[in-house]
């Protein structure tokens, strides 16, 4: 496990910024995001453009949150576990600081984020014992009807946002708890 929290957070970060769009990608690929084709008048208005750019916005914070996730899973939640949260963050926002094409506010995004990571983690505590299981269809079925908006989510979106979710969770994990101790 890397001990030093901020490395920690940094190394997480390269590992999100290098799956975290190619996991997009494979969304996109599935047909199942409804960014290709205006099937209504609002996403007509906003047109196929704008569909999109939504949808990786919303898999944007949906990621991230499963990268903290992972982040929790690897080291349990303490202290040094905040810190790699917060360097997490940083060298996200670092990134996108850089990319003069972002055509958002850091503001906005960071507003999303929080929205959606309070939203998320209700989901996830109001599963307990019992719901444990159904956790991942869940947080999928809230992911999807954020990337299909406004429009309602195609079938099996909820599915495999939410185990594209998990595996990116699995990953981070692993990616934090298998790297070279610093």
């Amino acid at each position: 496990m890397i001990h030093n929290p901020e490395s920690r957070g940094r190394a997480l970060a390269a590992f999100y910024l290098e799956l975290g769009a190619r996991l997009y990608a494979d969304l996109e690929e599935s047909g199942l995001l409804a960014t290709d084709t205006p099937t209504t008048a609002s996403r007509a208005a906003t047109g196929p453009d704008a569909a999109g750019t939504h949808a990786r916005r919303e898999w944007e914070c949906f990621s991230l949150y499963a990268c903290v996730r992972g982040l929790v899973a690897a080291g349990g939640f303490n202290r040094e576990t905040a810190a790699a949260i917060d360097a997490f963050h940083a060298a996200v926002l670092d990134h996108w600081m850089d990319d003069p094409a972002a055509g958002e506010s850091i503001e906005l995004r960071r507003t999303r984020i929080s929205e959606r990571y309070s939203e998320y983690g209700a989901i996830g505590q109001a599963g307990g014992a019992s719901g444990a299981a159904s956790v991942t269809l869940r947080l999928g079925a809230a992911a999807a009807r954020h990337l299909a908006a406004p429009l309602e989510p195609s079938e099996g979106l909820a599915e495999l946002a939410g185990g594209l979710h998990e595996a990116l969770v699995e990953g981070a994990t692993e990616a934090v708890r298998i790297a070279e101790p610093s």
